[in-house]
């Protein structure tokens, strides 16, 4: 035999004191492969000691429902997954193949419905994104027809100021006209002339002066004694 360290497989109560023993606990027990074989598959015998009694408890492994059967010294708890495996401890060999049998067609069953439910999900998906991008299209539709009315509006109101603006410069111009007009008008009615200056005068000396002339001029000679610096006294007669 051989000492290992193992837990519990699964809930117990001992038989000699009640003390029960949880799944995944931890022991320290002895290993014994038996000379029973499932196929070619050996069953071990463990053999473990109560936590408050040290009462010896016995199980083994059980390879045909892959579980571990409690031997002696302790009861295994009741538990609603196994219920299904202790009704089918007795089967015979063809029954569990049939059973087998049955639980892969089963399984090959639901595998199917599993896709065609999936790919029936696959179809939902893309109807609900075809018709997410249809209400998407007449939105961004909707919003430019709106966006065009508001541009055009928004045209047609600047036009409109455009023509007030140009309305209210025609009117002041008109009213800067009529007040010239009435500035340059007198009490009576009548317009007032412009009063010319009489340039006659000065464009008549204008014409009677020479031309003027680019000719040497001789200047006359000073006389000599004014040369010396003699003044010459006037005469007394």
């Amino acid at each position: 035999m051989l000492t290992v360290r193992l837990m519990a497989p699964f809930s117990m109560r001992c038989d000699s004191c009640g003390e029960y023993i949880y799944k995944g606990r931890k022991f320290n027990a002895r290993k014994e492969t038996t000379d029973e074989k499932y196929f070619s598959i050996s069953i071990i015998r463990f053999y473990i000691r109560c936590t408050r009694c040290s009462a010896e408890i016995t199980f083994k492994t059980d390879p045909k429902n892959m579980d571990y059967v409690c031997e002696r010294g302790a009861k295994r708890n009741f538990e609603p997954w196994r219920e299904n495996r202790l009704d089918n401890s007795h089967e015979t060999e063809e029954e569990t193949l049939d059973r087998l049998e049955r639980e892969h067609n089963e399984a090959q069953e639901k595998l199917e419905r599993d896709k065609m439910a999936e790919l029936e999900e696959k179809m939902l998906d893309s109807k609900r994104e075809m018709a997410v991008a249809d209400a998407l299209d007449e939105i961004r539709t909707r919003n430019a027809r709106i966006e065009r009315g508001e541009r055009r509006g928004e045209e047609v109101a600047l036009a409109h100021v455009r023509s007030e603006v140009d309305e209210a410069k025609m009117r002041e111009e008109r009213e800067i006209e009529e007040a010239a007009r009435r500035a340059f008008m007198t009490a009576g009615g009548e317009r007032v002339k412009r009063l010319v200056e009489d340039e006659t005068s000065e464009a008549q000396e204008k014409r009677e002066m020479p031309p003027p002339s680019f000719a040497r001029v001789k200047k006359p000679k000073k006389p000599f004694d004014a040369g010396l610096g003699i003044k010459k006294k006037p005469s007394l007669v």
